[in-house]
């Protein structure tokens, strides 16, 4: 039967598939609207199934402020060139406007929300059987309460942030979070910050420390002996140097030897109250250039974040903060 162009647009605004998959559906359904749906549907299905093991690195990130609730979502894609579809954006917005008016606490929630006679998950199915490629939700979180400043880096649809201060004060919290955007914190202050977390950068500090204090004692001792640090560095360097003519082989065991037994040392007879010391110097700068009311603020650096909001009002401060990114970092 002949369809008419009138059906076949009726049917794209309806599920935004293209012109040319939506005269294929009502030309299958017999010109049967509902029956098309659920062809394009099945085939979204299909489509999802078959590249269920593909990477989904691309998408839209958005973010919406509430009343008493404000969210941050992705939809990912595997191309950027979908990812800058207007309808893929939109049903990303959609879902996004879904998830805050039901003010959903996880993805499983937002996943199960009606949508067109089916829930997010089906669309979400049905528009990767639209691009062919495949679809999926991620990076959802959420803030509860009042005082939410949002911001969508350049606008760009690739990076979000959410900032709650406990007073009103739009501004701040728009500058902090860009902040946010900016230095990427891993907590609101060092109190947050998980002792997991805290107990993994310790050691790291610690080992870090005593690895400079063996560096130091064995780079006093090369120099002492009259060796070129540069050809003592590393066994390439004194093949290096013995190919040269710059060392013998004999001055290269003298060096490696003299390294060896240096470093044995050193590392046995370091006193732990330096090393400690030194950690925890490490550990302070860890929390100020990674918790957010520690940081040295972006548009002056003479001020932490906490400072310039005190200079702002001395009773304010910021109470949570979000941030999701498609981007590796």
């Amino acid at each position: 039967m002949a369809i008419s162009m009138e059906d076949i647009k009726k049917l794209r605004s309806m599920t935004g598939a293209g012109l040319g998959d939506c005269k294929k559906a009502l030309t299958e359904a017999e010109g049967n609207i509902e029956t098309a749906i659920e062809l394009i549907r099945q085939r979204g299905q299909a489509v999802a199934a078959k590249r269920s093991d593909r990477d989904a690195a691309e998408g839209c990130v958005l973010c919406k402020a509430g009343e008493g609730f404000s969210a941050i979502i992705a939809l990912k894609c595997e191309t950027d060139f979908v990812a800058q579809n207007a309808d893929f954006v939109k049903l990303a917005q959609e879902i996004l406007d879904a998830a805050v008016a039901n003010k959903c606490k996880s993805l499983e929630e937002v996943s199960a929300l009606p949508m067109d006679g089916h829930t997010i998950a089906d669309a979400v199915v049905a528009r990767s059987g639209i691009t062919g490629e495949k679809m999926e939700l991620d990076g959802y979180s959420f803030i509860e309460g009042d005082n939410v400043s949002v911001y969508d880096h350049m606008n760009r649809h690739q990076l979000c942030t959410m900032v709650q201060t406990n007073l009103p004060a739009e501004e701040e919290a728009h500058n902090v979070a860009m902040q946010v955007a900016a230095m990427n914190p891993v907590a609101l202050n060092e109190e947050s910050v998980p002792e997991k977390i805290k107990e993994e950068e310790l050691k790291v500090a610690i080992e870090k420390t005593k690895e400079e204090q063996v560096k130091k004692a064995v780079e006093a001792a090369l120099k002492k002996a009259g060796f070129n640090l540069y050809i003592a560095e590393s066994e390439e360097h004194l093949e290096e140097g013995i190919m040269k003519g710059n060392i013998t082989a004999e001055q290269a065991d003298e060096i490696r030897a003299l390294k060896k037994n240096v470093a044995e040392e050193k590392a046995n007879n370091l006193p732990e109250a330096m090393i400690q010391n030194i950690a925890n110097g490490r550990m302070k700068k860890f929390f100020k250039e990674s918790c957010l009311l520690n940081q040295e603020y972006i548009q002056d650096s003479k001020l932490s974040v906490a400072d310039y909001l005190k200079a702002a009002n001395k009773e304010l401060t910021v109470v949570d903060f979000k941030r999701f990114t498609l981007r590796a970092e």
